[in-house]
């Protein structure tokens, strides 16, 4: 009865909360409206009066031409009144993004303490228009101050699993753009397929990128689809996704990863792997599709012992990628996992025990901090850092080393205490590819995590002093897409968590509030209609039932 009741109350506080004319997700820092609104239409221009505003600008132009059907006349020198302006207006905030919006009569002005600053005011605007096409918009009267809490605010996702084309991959930035998040990693490799370009191993492609069959249903399996999946993103497209990021002031961060998880790369040159001519192993419980005998690219998912060796050859091999990898991308981090890297073969190679010994390391474990250390090395030299999973801890941390913590905040906590830089990214919080409800409608990989649940994450661990503190930079959900295998159901699992973790990355602690958060939902799930983004509607009826036959991978919107 208590929850039917619960049930009842919070479609009722959808149906009777009006709606709002001010609606901004994530909370700005101070916002006060007032009665009125300015109209824009075709007629309206934006005046760049600072220099450098020209993302801005554009991404509102596409933005408007996509939804309403019109563009703006953008002009360099105009008139104030009447018209949409950008401008600069210094505040010494510490992290980019902070800015000033006014709307009145006169028209709409938006002030950035930098170029960041003005493009995200630019997103504040957005979410002020209406959500139905229309070819006068009214804009409420309001006036904003407002400014990011933490630096490194961040989305990943998994193409390894499931492959999603450079046109999606667009749009998922925009996503990430129109939350005011700036970083997007990009989880290129994996057993299941490698998904870049490396133009010196072009097997990495044309056999790494390619499986020959995925399990259906839940792991281990109900059988297998048979059919040859997998795609990559060639060296052009990543150039361009790499722009097209930056335009949106997003940081993508490209993620390689080792010494596990590579299945995939083994299958394409074995001399990679501590056995390579051993046969790719997988569970008896697991459907196998294809040919038995040889290197192969996984069709399931887990953890599998076949792992790179830390030979002369691998490593030759890894500063040739990544190589390529730092000619495409320019961000300060590349990722490199090494998460989830067994050690059976390692202990089973006596290379590897040889290896142990010689430098005088003490156990495998031991092992994976030389190979992580030998990478980071590579690349410290090549002016980039590196980025690992919690993993890299184990054995010693390599000396300039940031940690992203999943397996919990431990490992953040550990590597803030040691005064290396930490993304948190614990499971428990930011992991969507967990089930939203106890009764999901499709299969996911197990888990649970709420809309509140997301909301409700703070970042910085109670375990750490002020001092410890600064070196937590922020934090990132993951989108893991084993069961993800087409738009529609990624949405559906990114929306409207995505939503919440935006205003626990920017909004300062004092501004969240979950009451506030969940009226507003009615507002964004307008929006979400309007701009035909899939998403979970859980948090309006969550009695839904669970998918066991295959279908599971095909969630569509209700």
């Amino acid at each position: 009865m208590k929850k039917i009741a619960s049930i009842l109350l919070l479609a009722l506080s959808f149906i009777t909360i009006q709606a709002q004319e001010v609606c901004i997700i994530p909370q700005p820092s101070k916002l006060v409206s007032s009665k009125g609104n300015f109209n824009i239409t075709n007629k309206t221009q934006i005046v760049l009066a600072g220099s450098g505003l020209e993302k801005s600008s554009a991404f509102l132009n596409d933005f408007l031409e996509k939804f309403y059907g019109f563009k703006l006349k953008v002009v360099s020198k105009g008139d104030f009144k009447n018209n949409i302006v950008l401008n600069y207006y210094k505040m010494e905030y510490p992290i980019a993004g902070a800015y000033n919006m006014h709307v009145n009569k006169d028209g709409v002005m938006i002030e950035g303490d930098n170029a960041t600053g003005t493009f995200y005011g630019i997103q504040s605007l957005i979410q002020l228009l209406p959500a139905e096409k229309t070819s006068s918009l009214a804009v409420p009267f309001v006036d904003i101050e407002d400014k990011p809490r933490f630096a490194y605010r961040g989305m990943m996702l998994d193409v390894g699993r499931h492959f999603f084309p450079a046109s999606y991959i667009k749009k998922y930035i925009d996503f990430i753009a129109m939350h005011k998040l700036n970083t997007f990693q990009w989880h290129l490799t994996e057993d299941q397929g490698w998904r870049i370009e490396i133009k010196k191993y072009p097997k990495l492609t044309s056999v790494g990128a390619y499986r020959n069959g995925t399990i259906v249903g839940r792991f281990p399996g109900k059988s297998n689809d048979g059919i040859r999946e997998g795609g990559f993103y060639t060296q052009a497209e990543i150039k361009e996704l790499v722009k097209y990021a930056a335009d949106r002031f997003v940081t993508i961060i490209p993620e390689i990863e080792m010494p596990g998880h590579a299945s995939a790369a083994i299958a394409a040159y074995p001399q990679l792997s501590c056995f390579p001519d051993s046969s790719t192993k997988h569970s008896s419980k697991t459907p196998w599709s294809g040919p038995t005998n040889g290197k192969y690219v996984q069709q399931t998912w887990g953890v599998f012992e076949d792992v790179f060796a830390p030979t002369d050859y691998t490593f030759n091999f890894i500063q040739d990628v990544l190589d390529e990898v730092m000619q495409l991308f320019p961000s300060k981090y590349i990722h490199i996992g090494g998460d989830e890297c067994p050690k059976t073969a390692w202990k089973k190679s006596e290379f590897c025990q040889q290896l142990i010994k010689d430098k005088n390391l003490k156990d495998e474990h031991g092992l994976q901090s030389y190979f992580i250390q030998r990478v980071e090395k590579y690349l410290n030299g090549k002016g980039r850092q590196i980025i690992g999973w919690d993993e890299i801890l184990e054995g010693g941390l390599a000396p300039n080393a940031a940690v992203m913590s999943w397996r919990g905040e431990k490992g953040g906590i550990e590597a803030a205490k040691q005064k290396h830089k930490v993304i948190m990214t614990p499971t428990t919080y930011v992991y969507f590819d967990y089930s939203q409800t106890k009764h999901e409608d499709s299969v996911t990989i197990g888990g649970y995590l709420t809309l509140k649940m997301v909301y409700d994450y703070e970042p910085i661990p109670k375990q750490l002093s002020k001092e410890d503190e600064k070196y937590v930079l922020g934090a990132q959900a993951n989108l893991w897409t084993e069961y993800i295998a087409n738009s529609s159901k990624l949405e559906y699992m990114l929306f409207p968590r995505l939503t919440a973790l935006s205003e626990v990355l920017w909004s300062s602690k004092e501004n969240k509030n979950w009451n506030n958060f969940e009226k507003k939902l009615a507002t964004q799930f307008k929006r979400y209609d309007f701009w035909n983004w899939n998403y979970s509607k859980v948090i309006l009826d969550p009695t839904t039932k669970i998918i066991e036959d295959q279908n599971e991978l095909s969630t569509v919107k209700k």
